[in-house]
């Protein structure tokens, strides 16, 4: 019974393990395409770089902090929970302030639009 119960602890340790990486490499990946992108549409002058910009940074924050929920799956002690906690609610506001910031954006083109 006692191998059966650590098979299954150490299966949840490496498959939370494997999906923190990919979500992170995710996210990672996303902000690298969106910079890039960012960059080229900043040369082209697009009007709606900065909301393509902002939108593809919150899209990527989003997957990190998938990532950080998965890691408390991992935490072993209150200093770690703590630590995620901490990071956790970091990442959440910075999402707050960037769908917020899409929204301002968002209104500000369809203004220019309408006029």
């Amino acid at each position: 019974m006692e191998a059966v119960v650590n098979f299954l602890e150490n299966l949840v340790k490496y498959t939370a393990e494997i999906g923190i990486r990919l979500t992170e490499l995710a996210g990672i990946m996303i902000l690298m395409i969106t910079a890039v992108k960012g960059v080229i549409g900043y040369f082209r002058k697009d009007p709606h770089e900065r909301l393509k910009l902002a939108q593809g940074i919150a899209l990527a924050l989003e997957f990190k902090l998938g990532g950080e929920v998965l890691r408390t799956v991992l935490a072993r002690d209150w200093n770690e929970l703590g630590i995620l906690g901490a990071v956790i609610a970091l990442r959440g506001l910075l999402t707050l302030l960037l769908h917020w910031e899409i929204k301002n954006e968002e209104s500000h083109l369809d203004l220019l639009q309408r006029q």
